[in-house]
């Protein structure tokens, strides 16, 4: 292989074949890393604005001292390395369902592998998010039914255009209610897509949720010229009693 270009790993999975891709970016000359599934780019290093702004947009306005947080999907990393970086964080349960991706981190082939799995406070669970969420036993194996601070959800590139059609239930308002039972009071869900805001989708949220927002995440694109978009929702359960 190249110095510039190398294909870490390569293996493949019930959702297609997943690749692990690392290749010098001449511009910034720096290691970029890629993951692909099948013919789709999945994330790129070269983009973590919007998967960092996820965490602390999910996290920004949570009332308690010791926080909870569940990820769905593990990718690079980012997310969960931004939730472990609030200091308020006592617990991440991460829920990849491609145990390949979490077996690059506990290997270390990617950048913040090391970091995510010697964190006592971050455990990497193999699991479909999708199917646990609307599973009475919930998103933590080993306590059914645990409720968290905050869900943050980064796997579908949006709510319309999803990895599986057995994602799509999850953002309709009874798969959105289901989350709701996973959330303590004044806890948040957070949503990363790749699209512009979703009418469709935020009637949904206003519907299950009595808060909800929506932010436009720009960031620069060395590789299209210019500046790029992602959305992140914001929304958020009842309060408890004081």
């Amino acid at each position: 292989m190249s110095a510039r270009f190398e294909e870490i790993d390569w293996r493949p999975t019930a959702m297609g074949d997943i690749s692990l891709r690392r290749r010098r970016d001449p511009a910034s000359d720096t290691d970029v890393y890629e993951v692909k599934l099948g013919d789709e780019f999945l994330m790129s290093s070269l983009f973590t604005t919007g998967e960092i702004a996820l965490a602390e947009l999910g996290l920004a306005k949570l009332p308690c001292a010791e926080l909870d947080i569940a990820v769905g999907g593990l990718g690079l990393g980012y997310t969960a390395e931004a939730v472990l970086d609030d200091p308020r964080v006592r617990s991440l349960t991460v829920i990849e369902t491609l145990a390949e991706v979490i077996d690059w981190h506990q290997r270390g082939l990617v950048p913040l592998g090391a970091r995510l799995t010697s964190d006592a406070r971050c455990r990497l669970v193999q699991g479909d998010f999708f199917a646990m969420a609307a599973d009475s036993c919930g998103l933590d194996p080993r306590e059914p039914g645990r409720r968290f601070h905050a869900i943050l959800l980064d796997v579908d590139h949006s709510p319309r255009h999803v990895l599986h059609p057995r994602h799509a239930a999850l953002y309709q308002p009874a798969g959105l209610r289901a989350l709701t039972e996973r959330l303590h009071p004044n806890g948040a869900f957070a949503l990363w897509s790749n699209d512009p805001p979703d009418k469709q989708f935020t009637s949904a949220l206003t519907e299950v949720f009595p808060q909800s927002a929506v932010h436009l995440v720009d960031f620069d694109n060395p590789l299209q010229g210019g500046t790029s978009t992602n959305t992140v929702y914001v929304a958020r359960t009842e309060p408890g009693p004081p």
